[in-house]
Order: structure tokens, then sequence, then C-alpha cells
């Protein structure tokens, strides 16, 4: 924290730090880091040797009945710094499903396409967001990746997780994509689609479609009919997968993959491509067909 005059030692929201996921400069405007750097400063001053090695830029904010929560880099700062990365998107239960009051948690995991390091994390939930903010947080502070997320053990009661923890299930995910168990495509990226050769399917129940809406010009089968309507499909076609969340659009992939035609799933699912509907909305300059109902 020692400034380039010897005797005058900066710390707090106007230094200049290092961003500790991928190692660029970056001004963190934050609490935590600013005592942290205070300590440091101090230990520098009194004679003991001690370094501030970077931050994290780790918040969370009340946002009425939701918490929203992030840390490490986000894909705005990766791409203006062409640092290449990868995307997982999961929406898991805050605790068991059967316990009451579980409350859904939106993950967005950003990671390394070469080695699955993690690289930043962006939550939104009513419930249990913080807690997987910060577990994120030490798991980029100790170098940790994609593939350590999954092993990782963390507290179990069924009114405070799943056996799966979001964080867990946000490994899985990427894991997934990192081993070519899936093949993803993402919300931004069906701005781009051919409507002659991609397909939509909807793997969704016929209530859920009712409940929730439906993407115009979508081909309807339920994933139990999947591997009974195959005849259906044209094999020169490109099949987009989805449902609500993303788990059945994994094993529709699956299923078609397995059987030669190409396929992809979209990340997310459903809930992640109408969270996006202003963004899509804004970026397109006519309105995509499928956003029509």
């Amino acid at each position: 924290m020692q400034t380039s005059d010897p005797d005058i030692y900066a710390v707090g929201d106007a230094v200049e730090v290092t961003d500790y996921s991928t190692g660029f400069a970056a001004m963190t405007a934050l609490a935590g880091p600013a005592n942290k750097q205070g300590r440091i400063a101090a230990d520098n001053v009194m004679g003991r040797s001690s370094i501030f090695r970077g931050t994290l830029g780790t918040s969370v904010v009340k946002i009425f009945e939701l918490t929203v929560a992030t840390t490490g880099a986000n894909e705005r700062y990766l791409k203006n710094n062409n640092i290449p990365f990868l995307v997982s998107y999961t929406h898991s239960g805050s605790h068991a499903s059967y316990y009451p009051g579980a409350e859904m948690i939106a993950i967005k995991l950003l990671f390394s396409p070469s080695s699955g390091k993690i690289l930043g994390a962006q939550m939104i939930g009513k419930q249990g967001v913080d807690k997987r903010i910060d577990v994120i947080a030490t798991a980029i502070h100790g170098s940790m990746t994609v593939y350590d997320l999954e092993e990782l053990e963390l507290a179990y009661a069924p009114p405070y997780s799943s056996a799966k923890d979001p964080v867990n299930i946000a490994g899985f995910v990427a894991a997934n994509i990192l081993k070519g168990d899936v093949r993803n495509i993402n919300w931004n990226e069906l701005l781009d689609l051919d409507s002659d050769a991609d397909v939509l399917i909807d793997l969704r129940n016929a209530d859920e479609l009712k409940q929730a809406g439906a993407i115009a010009n979508a081909l309807h089968i339920p994933l139990p009919e999947l591997r009974d309507r195959l005849t259906e499909l044209d094999p020169d076609k490109n099949y987009i997968l989805f449902c609500a969340i993303g788990l059945r659009g994994y094993v529709g992939y699956r299923i078609l993959s397995q059987r030669g035609f190409n396929a992809r799933n979209l990340a997310g699912g459903y809930k992640t491509l109408l969270g996006a509907r202003e963004k899509i909305m804004a970026e397109s300059p006519t309105t995509p067909l499928w956003m029509a109902e």
C-alpha cells in the first residue's frame, strides 16, 4: 500500500489494486478490502512486511425481497479485457423442495474454457444467496476450478440446503460443458438462429406452457414422449432443446445426440430466457419471432 513517496501509504476506494481472479488492474470501492488494506498499510508502517494480494469485488445488496450478489469478474469485464471464458446458468432451490419455504437461486458462473478455473459469479434469489456467493468467493481465492465445486462438502439439512447444494449444481453443469457431455446455447445466441435450419423443441409439460408461457413456433414434445417421437424429427435440422431451467433440456440433448442428431441445450432454460427478455428486445432491431408469445 506504499505510494511512490515512501512516506505515504494509500488505502480505500481511490486505490488501484489487482483483480484477484484475472490479475488485471482494478479499483474496488468496498469497505471490506479497504479495512484489510488499512491493516496491511499499518503493518508496513511499523516495519512488518505485508502485501495486499488483490480483490474480488465480492458484494451483496438487498433489493426489496431479493438478494443480489457478485464476486470476481463479470461477463462485460472479461470481454473488455479479451479473457476467454465460458458461462453456465443454473436455477436451484435455496433448500430441499419438500421443506416449506424453498426459493429459487439463479446462478451465473463464469469459468476458464481451458482449465475450468472459476473467474466470477453473479446470483439472485430470496434466500441463501449470501452464503453461496461467499463459497464461490472462497473458491476463487483458493484458485479452485468448477471440478472442485462438484466435490465441495457443504452443510446440509432440509431447512438449509439440498444434498446437492446450488454451488454443487453450478459445478456439475459447468463441468458437463467442459467434459463435452452437453453442447449449450446461451440466450443471446438465439438472436442468430436460422429459421430454415434451426428448430426449437419445448420439453415442458402442457400445463407448464399454460402457466409460464411458450415460445412461438417451438415444437412441443414433452420429455417423456421424446424417444417415441424421434421419427418426427429431420436429421438435417439443428435442434435446440429447452425446458424450465435446463435439466430436462440436458436429458433431451443426451437422447438426441446419442441418436446422431445435431442438438444443443438452452442454458438455464426458459426461465433464463425470460429474465433476458428486455435485453433481447433492446439488442434486436426487430422482435424475434420466438419472442412473440
